[in-house]
C-alpha cells in the first residue's frame, strides 16, 4: 500500500455558473472560491442575512428526497451531492462554494459542467498534506427496508462499484465501475440524472422539478403513455410534441453511455460519500444504491473516523533524545516537584505539542491515593496536559521564565482509562483557535496503553510576573 505523501489542493481563483434549481426552479448563481488549508466543502448562502455556511458533513443530511439535502439552524442546501462529486473527481480538498439561492443550477444533471468550470479556474498544491481515511477493515450498512447495501474493503486507491436493480423491463440490471478516481471525468462525470415516467407524474403532482426539462434529466417510460400523461409533460417541459425512442426513454436526449443509469448512480456515490470530509482510501461496493443508504454509510464511517482519530495515539521513538528534557521544561515552567507532571517535549509545532510523563511508584500522590490500590488522579492528568500546553504557549513569547501561567476554563473533561505506577503518559495538546492576548483554548488527550485516559478543552491565559 502507497505511502506517498499528497498535498491539498484548491482552485487558483473564482469561477462561477448560472443556471436554475431542479426542484426549486429558482435562477440560480453558484461561485466557486479557493479555500485555505484544511477547510473542505461548505456551502455558502449569500441571499441570506449573514451569509451563513453550512459544512459538506454527513451530520448535516435531513432529507434524502430526490437528492441530499443538508441543514444548519435552518438553513437549507438542496441536491448536493453532483457538485460534491465534481470536486472528488477532481482530486480538489478545499472549496467554499457560494449560492444565492437553496440549490446548485442542475445544468444537464451531471458534473460535466461542474468540472468543466473547475478545470477553467485552474487546480493548485497546497502546503499541509492531504488526510486519508485508510481502509483496513470491511465496513457496512444494509437498508433492511429497501435491500439496498454499501460495503466498502481495504484496497490501494479510492474504487466504487455500483450495482443497481430497477426490476423494470425498461432498465432491469446495471452495473458500473470506477477503478481510478482521475478516470472520473472521462468516465463518469457526463452521465446525467435520471427518472422513471411514474416518478415524474407523482413529481409534477406535488410541484416539484419545476425547473426540470428534457434536457437535464433522462426519463425512463415505465408504464404506458396516456393523452392526459402527454399533454402534462408537453405542458410541463414546455415541448410542441413528446414521443418515446425505441430504447424506451423520452425524446429529445441521447444516452452518453449504455449503462448511464448505474454510472449516474456511482456519480451519486461519490458525492455522497463526500460528505465524510475526509479522502477515502478503500474499495466502495454499492449496491441498489440510493441518497438515503449512501448517506447513512457516509454517517457511520463519519463516526468510525472521529473514533479513531480521537483513539490515534501518537507513536514515537522514546529512545531518542526530547526536544525538550526535564532540565529545559524547568527553565521555562514556574513547576517544581512534585507539582512538574511532565517529564519531556516529544514535538512541537505552531499548533501543537505532544509531552510525555513516566508514572512511577515514588509519585507522592500514590501514598493517599489510594493505599494498596494506587491510581494517578485525573484532575492531575488535566495538569499535566494544562503544564503540557504551558510549553505551547510560553514558546510564543521571548522570556518565558518571566510568566506565569493560569487556568481559566475546563470544558467536556472526560475520565476514560486508570494510570497506575509503571505506566507511559502521552500528552497532546492541539490549538482550537489562535493564540490572542496570551489565551490559549486547546483540545487535550492523555494516551495510556494505546487509549485515550483523558481528554477535554482547556483555556488557560500567560500573564506577566510583576517587577
Amino acid at each position: 500500500m502507497s505511502n506517498q505523501v499528497i498535498k491539498q489542493k484548491t482552485i487558483a481563483k473564482e469561477v462561477s455558473l448560472t443556471g436554475v434549481g431542479l426542484h426549486t426552479g429558482e435562477n440560480v448563481t453558484m461561485t466557486f472560491k479557493p479555500a485555505p488549508e484544511n477547510h473542505g466543502y461548505a456551502f455558502k448562502r449569500v441571499d441570506l442575512e449573514g451569509q451563513p455556511v453550512i459544512e459538506a458533513d454527513a451530520n448535516y443530511v435531513v432529507n434524502t428526497q430526490r437528492g441530499t439535502n443538508l441543514e444548519k439552524r435552518g438553513v437549507k442546501i438542496q441536491t448536493s451531492e453532483h457538485v460534491l462529486a465534481a470536486l472528488v473527481g477532481l482530486e480538489i480538498d478545499n472549496v467554499l462554494i457560494e449560492l444565492n439561492a437553496p440549490e446548485p443550477p442542475i445544468m444537464d444533471g451531471s458534473s460535466k459542467y461542474f468540472i468543466e468550470a473547475l478545470k477553467t479556474a485552474g487546480i493548485v498544491e497546497q502546503e499541509a498534506e492531504r488526510e486519508e481515511f485508510i481502509v483496513t477493515d470491511v465496513i457496512s450498512y444494509i437498508d433492511e427496508e429497501s435491500g439496498s447495501e454499501i460495503t466498502i474493503i481495504p484496497s490501494d486507491e479510492y474504487q466504487v462499484t455500483a450495482m443497481v436493480d430497477f426490476g423494470t423491463k425498461v432498465l432491469g440490471t446495471q452495473n458500473a465501475t470506477l477503478k481510478h478516481i482521475s478516470d472520473f471525468e472521462k468516465e463518469i462525470a457526463d452521465s446525467r440524472t435520471f427518472s422513471f415516467l411514474h416518478e415524474i407524474e407523482t413529481l409534477l403532482e406535488h410541484g416539484l422539478i419545476k425547473g426540470g426539462d428534457l434536457n437535464n434529466a433522462i426519463v425512463y417510460v415505465d408504464k404506458e403513455l396516456s393523452n392526459e400523461t402527454m399533454e402534462k409533460l408537453r405542458a410541463a417541459f414546455n415541448k410542441d410534441s413528446i414521443s418515446v425512442k425505441p430504447n424506451g426513454i423520452l425524446d429529445n436526449l441521447t444516452l452518453n453511455h449504455p449503462n448511464e443509469a448505474a454510472r449516474h448512480k456511482l456519480l451519486d456515490v461519490i458525492g455522497d460519500l463526500a460528505l465524510v470530509g475526509m479522502r477515502i482510501r478503500g474499495k466502495v461496493i454499492a449496491n441498489k444504491p440510493g441518497h438515503f443508504v449512501n448517506t447513512q454509510f457516509a454517517k457511520k464511517l463519519s463516526k468510525i473516523i472521529k473514533l479513531e482519530k480521537r483513539n490515534k495515539v501518537p507513536k514515537y521513538d522514546l529512545s531518542k533524545p526530547p526536544l525538550m528534557d526535564v532540565n529545559q521544561i524547568m527553565k521555562m515552567l514556574p513547576h517544581r516537584p512534585p507539582f512538574l507532571l511532565v517529564d519531556r517535549i516529544l514535538e512541537m509545532s505552531d499548533t501543537h505539542v505532544i509531552g510525555m510523563k513516566n508514572v512511577t511508584m515514588n509519585e507522592p500522590f500514590f501514598v493517599g491515593h489510594f493505599p494498596g490500590a494506587p491510581i494517578m488522579p485525573g484532575v492531575l492528568q488535566v495538569e499535566a496536559l494544562a503544564q503540557t500546553g504551558g510549553i505551547l504557549v510560553l514558546n510564543t513569547v521571548p522570556d518565558p521564565e518571566n510568566y506565569l501561567t493560569f487556568f481559566m476554563k475546563m470544558d467536556n473533561v472526560k475520565f476514560k482509562q486508570q494510570v497506575q505506577p509503571g505506566d507511559t503518559l502521552i500528552f497532546k495538546m492541539e490549538l482550537i483557535s489562535p493564540i490572542r492576548r496570551g489565551i490559549c483554548h486547546m483540545q487535550g488527550y492523555a494516551y495510556v496503553n494505546g487509549k485515550i485516559a483523558t481528554e477535554g478543552e482547556l483555556m488557560a491565559q500567560i500573564v506577566k510576573v510583576k517587577e
